[in-house]
């Protein structure tokens, strides 16, 4: 039988938002979207606006609960960020929707570019791991992820995943997408050096013998953060979409009493409500 879940939220109309004064600021949509806003650009990661986490209309993963900001009160969108193809993730009705009323530039990982185009979605860059580009004067940078592609019976692993930093004069946000806990966390942090916000999944990890490969418990993200060295980590990828087998509101308080349990100062973890705005 599906199952229903309320998750917390606060209303956002999009109002101060769009004006730009909140800056720089993060407003969570659900799942691993967020509206990232910073150094006067609009930026949104792995957005999703659908009714479902699927390939067709009338099945697949439902979402929980509507996206914290409707399309329609969104800021003008300069730059969209997409982690891998999977359906929760890389969702073509908004991608082509947001192109069509934003005409955003589109950074994807490698194999991702081709299908865009074939939806009609052409202002693209492709980058690989450790590549880099800079748009309007901030920085993205492509980075390693442990996870896997598919959106298909017959493309598995023909597109690359990743994660992403986001890097302005004096700010660095981390979008961790999908990822199991690995070495590359560690590797990221010596790379990039101290990270302000690390956005890290925490839902999506039971069974742990089918997901503990492509997904961090929330226990796992808590270590992530630690590697990463962020100030803050931020959970995602929870509440929205009924993907996996643990309770709808298990994620936050697994995370939170990890954070206790390792002595963490509780202000340097954040659980966003659906639609909340925070200043970073």
């Amino acid at each position: 039988m599906p199952r229903s879940f309320d998750a917390p939220r606060v209303a956002n109309d999009g109002a101060a938002l769009r004006t730009g004064l909140i800056n720089p600021s993060i407003t969570w949509i659900g799942h691993s979207g967020f509206l990232i806003q910073v150094d006067g650009l609009n930026i949104l990661t792995d957005p999703q606006w659908s009714e479902r986490a699927s390939p067709v209309l009338w099945g697949g993963p439902k979402r929980f609960s509507p996206p914290g900001l409707a399309f329609e009160d969104l800021p003008r969108i300069d730059a969209v960020v997409i982690s891998h193809d999977h359906y929760d993730h890389l969702d073509l009705a908004t991608v082509k929707r947001l192109a069509a009323t934003h005409d955003p530039l589109f950074l994807v990982p490698l194999g991702l570019k081709t299908l865009l185009a074939d939806n009609g979605v052409t202002r693209v860059d492709e980058l690989d791991w450790w590549q880099e580009i800079e748009y309007r004067g901030v920085r993205f940078v492509c980075l390693p992820a442990q996870h896997f592609s598919q959106r298909t019976l017959w493309d598995a692993n023909r597109r690359l995943w990743a994660s992403w930093s986001i890097i302005s004069r004096d700010r660095r946000f981390y979008f961790g997408g999908d990822s199991g806990y690995f070495s590359g966390f560690k590797e990221i942090a010596q790379r990039l050096g101290p990270l302000d916000i690390a956005a890290i999944a925490i839902g999506a990890y039971l069974p742990s013998e089918m997901m503990r490969l492509v997904h961090t418990s929330p226990e796992e993200a808590v270590q992530a953060f630690v590697d990463l060295n962020a100030r803050v980590l931020l959970g995602m990828h929870w509440s929205t979409f009924d993907l996996t087998d643990e309770p709808p509101d298990e994620p936050p308080r697994r995370m939170l009493a990890e954070i206790r349990r390792r002595e963490i100062d509780a202000e340097r973890a954040w659980i966003l409500k659906i639609g909340e705005t925070r200043r970073w």
